[in-house]
């Protein structure tokens, strides 16, 4: 769902800045920890929901890499290789997201869109 430009060029008051606060959070959502914020001040809004549950699933991938790397070194060792692709895939991943936020658009990524489903926020 696009958020719709205003046609009578309005550009005064409450409506401009909420939705210049919505697209910050949005936008937040995206930047690792950062996501609670934008969650606490946004959780009313759908479309900061939308990208805060997007922005909670990349996290929880950042997260548990940053756990799973150090304690299974050994492992890595063969799949070593992996790890800054996966990073890699993560930050496009964001940016993505953001863009998404800043254009106003409710635009799945691609691979992880669909778990943000899976957080009942």
């Amino acid at each position: 769902m696009e958020n719709k430009s205003n046609p009578g060029g309005n550009t005064g008051g409450a409506p401009v800045s909420g939705k210049n606060q919505n697209t910050a959070m949005a936008v937040i959502a995206y930047l690792g920890p950062l996501v609670i914020v934008s969650y606490l001040i946004g959780k009313d809004d759908a479309f900061v929901k939308f990208h805060v549950k997007q922005g909670l699933v990349l996290f929880v991938v950042e997260v548990v890499m940053a756990f799973l790397v150090p304690s299974f070194w050994f492992f890595l060792f063969f799949v070593a290789w992996l790890v800054p692709l996966i990073q890699l895939a993560l930050l496009i991943l964001s940016i993505l997201g953001i863009v998404n936020a800043v254009q106003g658009k409710e635009k799945e990524l691609p691979v992880v869109g669909g778990l943000g489903k899976l957080f009942p926020i």
